[in-house]
């Protein structure tokens, strides 16, 4: 295969000579060059040598053998180095070069846009021009590589980096690899696009993605059995099958707490004026 066809991969390649400014690769059939400045270690004339190929500020395609952890198809944590309100951000995965998150792969609203020293979970595209672009991860991409949380990690304090975000809440890869959802009614502000953020577990869903909150623990007044049962009503866009007329076995399933400790959380939650019960369900009032 042509070079071109292993932009943004690795592959192995033999040194065929030395020049003023580097060396020559190649593939038996094309050269690349492995400029000085994107050399670490000794390279030695007539050996092969792995190296990561990208294309230059003038489209022409070169070499490094600085191994980036992120390559096509690869994911890794990546640390934003710029901020360009025209083109997008500037992401350093390792090479001498920065890669390039274009504005139109980003939030609309700029105040949500990451900072420089955000990090971000991503890979590498090439479009038809041969340039490198970075990719961020999707949603499947994240629930692949996710560690499934059980019900023992309910209520723990948890921290990690937005993936994604939106009006309705923003999306979480933990430290700990679990996928989380922070519904806006559980964030004071929405927070930025690879922004580290600290919260707690509110919820343990059944595919073990969990539910988190930014808000502090006291807020208005609540405990944590109704904190935990208004968090998932709102994850639910406020309505959810329960009341305090449902089985005790139900209750237990979904909320991991005993029937009376049930009623007593929608009892504080109905007191602070925050949930009514119709029909067998309960509604938040906010989404009244």
């Amino acid at each position: 295969m042509p070079l071109r066809e292993y932009i943004g991969q690795v592959i192995n390649l033999e040194v065929v000579r030395k020049a003023d400014f580097g060396f020559f690769l190649s593939d038996g059939e094309e050269d690349v060059l492995l400029h000085q400045n994107d050399t670490e270690g000794e390279v030695i004339e007539g050996e092969h040598v792995d190296v990561f190929l990208y294309t230059d500020s003038q489209g022409r395609i070169t070499a490094t053998n600085i191994i980036p952890s992120i390559t096509v198809g690869t994911y890794d944590w990546a640390k934003v180095s710029d901020v360009n309100r025209d083109l997008g951000v500037f992401i350093d995965i390792g090479v001498k070069k920065d890669m390039l998150l274009g504005r139109e792969d980003l939030p609309v609203h700029r105040s949500v846009w990451p900072e420089e020293g955000d990090l971000l979970y991503i890979t590498l595209r090439v479009n038809r021009n041969d340039r490198i672009y970075v990719k961020l991860a999707t949603d499947p991409i994240i629930q692949e590589k996710m560690i499934t949380a059980t019900k023992k990690d309910f209520n723990k304090n948890i921290q990690g980096h937005i993936y994604r975000t939106a009006k309705v809440g923003s999306w979480i890869y933990t430290a700990e690899g679990f996928k989380g959802f922070i519904h806006e009614s559980q964030r004071s502000v929405e927070p930025r696009l690879g922004q580290k953020v600290e919260g707690r577990i509110i919820d343990v869903k059944e595919d073990g993605t969990i539910n988190v909150s930014l808000v502090p623990r006291k807020q208005e007044a609540l405990d944590e059995d109704a904190e935990h049962i208004y968090s998932y009503l709102m994850s639910r866009n406020g309505a959810m099958p329960y009341t305090d007329k449902s089985m005790p076995e139900d209750i237990e399933e979904r909320f991991n707490m005993s029937k009376g400790a049930f009623k007593r959380a929608l009892g504080r939650l109905m007191k602070a004026e925050k949930i009514y019960q119709e029909n067998g369900w309960t509604y938040s009032k906010e989404n009244k």
